[in-house]
C-alpha cells in the first residue's frame, strides 16, 4: 500500500466482496516503509467499517520513493478532525511476518489465500522463520499447512523482455527469487501485462464516490494522477482470479515452473505438474472487468 494507487481500489474491492460474503479478509501486512501506510490501511478499513482487522508493518522494507496518496488519511477538516480516523499506527502495529505467523497459526489447514500485490519481502522471511510460542511449525511448513493458493502480482509473461523487470519484482530481487524457488504451494501469476490491460473508468471517480463528503478512494485517486486519466487495475486482477475462478475473466497457462533470473526477469516454462500458471485476458474479459471492478469498488460501505 503506497506505491501504486490501484492498492487502494485493490482493497476497496476487497471490503465489497467481503460485504458480499465472498472471502473475509485476516489481515494486511505492508511492504511500503512509511509510517502512514499503516494508519492509510487503517483509516481504509475503518472507513469500511472494519476498523479490527490488523494490519502489519516492514520498517525495513526496501526503500521507495514518497507516497503520493498515503498522506490522505492524514487530512483533517475545518473542525480539525482527521476526515478519515484510523485505529493503528505503525509504532504500536505489530511485525508483518509475526502478523502473518499468528493468521495462519490461527486458521485451519488449506484454509487461507494469500494475495500478494506489492513486495515479496514479507513472504521471503515468512519461509525462514523458525518455529516459536504460536506455532510449533517453521516457516515453509506453516505455510505449506495453512496456505491453500498465493495470488502474485508480479512478473511479466510467458518471460520479462521489457526494458526494465515488473516494478514488484525489481524492488526486491533477492525475495522475489526465493518465494519462486522455495514456495510450496501453487501460486497463480498475474503479470503486469494483465493489470496493464484493464483500465479502471474516470467515469467512476467523477460520479460514483460522492456519496460522502470525503471518500478515501476519490480523494486518493485524484490525489495520485486525477482524472480523466484511468489508471490499470493490477493489483485488482490478483484478487479477482482466486474470488471468481470460473466466470471467464481470465484464461491460465499450462501448469509449469516460473523462474527469476538475477536480473529480475521471470521467465515461464511449461512443465506437466508445474506449481505455477499464469493468467492471460483478452479484450473481451478486459472489458467486462473493467465493468465488473467498477461497480464493486465504488460499492457503498456496509456499516
Amino acid at each position: 500500500m503506497g506505491n501504486d494507487v490501484d492498492d487502494a481500489l485493490a482493497l476497496a474491492l476487497t471490503h465489497a466482496l467481503q460485504n458480499r460474503g465472498v472471502c473475509e479478509l485476516l489481515a494486511v501486512t505492508l511492504t511500503h516503509p512509511s509510517p502512514d501506510a499503516a494508519a492509510y490501511v487503517s483509516a481504509f478499513n475503518t472507513f469500511y467499517g472494519r476498523p479490527g482487522i490488523p494490519v502489519g508493518v516492514t520498517p525495513d522494507a526496501p526503500d521507495i520513493y514518497k507516497s503520493e496518496y498515503l498522506p490522505v488519511a492524514r487530512r483533517k477538516g475545518p473542525d480539525g478532525r482527521l476526515l478519515f480516523p484510523s485505529s493503528v499506527e505503525a509504532s504500536s502495529a505489530p511485525g508483518s511476518v509475526a502478523l502473518l505467523r499468528r493468521i495462519l497459526a490461527a486458521a485451519a489447514d488449506d484454509e487461507v489465500v494469500i494475495v500478494q500485490t506489492g513486495f515479496s519481502t514479507n513472504l521471503a522471511r515468512l519461509l525462514d522463520t523458525l518455529p516459536d510460542d504460536v506455532s510449533p511449525l517453521a516457516g515453509r511448513e506453516l505455510v505449506k499447512r495453512k496456505v491453500r493458493l498465493l495470488s502474485m502480482m508480479a512478473g511479466k509473461f510467458p518471460f520479462d523482455d521489457g526494458n526494465k523487470p515488473e516494478f514488484n519484482v525489481r524492488l526486491d530481487i533477492p525475495s522475489a527469487r526465493k518465494v519462486a524457488d522455495e514456495w510450496p504451494t501453487p501460486i497463480l501469476w498475474s503479470g503486469w501485462e494483465v493489470g496493464n490491460a484493464v483500465l479502471y473508468p474516470a467515469w467512476s471517480i467523477d460520479r460514483d464516490f460522492y456519496y460522502v463528503p470525503h471518500h478515501p478512494v476519490r480523494e486518493s485517486y485524484q490525489t495520485y494522477k486525477p482524472t480523466p486519466h484511468e489508471r490499470p487495475c493490477w493489483d485488482l486482477t490478483s484478487i479477482a482470479c482466486v474470488v471468481w475462478p470460473d466466470r471467464g475473466y481470465f484464461s491460465l497457462s499450462p501448469a509449469g515452473q516460473v523462474k527469476i533470473g538475477p536480473d529480475g526477469r521471470t521467465k515461464f516454462t511449461a512443465r506437466k505438474g508445474g506449481r505455477d500458471y499464469y493468467l492471460n485476458i483478452d479484450e473481451k474479459q478486459s472489458l467486462r472487468l473493467r465493468e465488473v471492478f467498477a461497480a464493486l469498488v465504488a460499492e457503498r460501505p456496509k456499516l
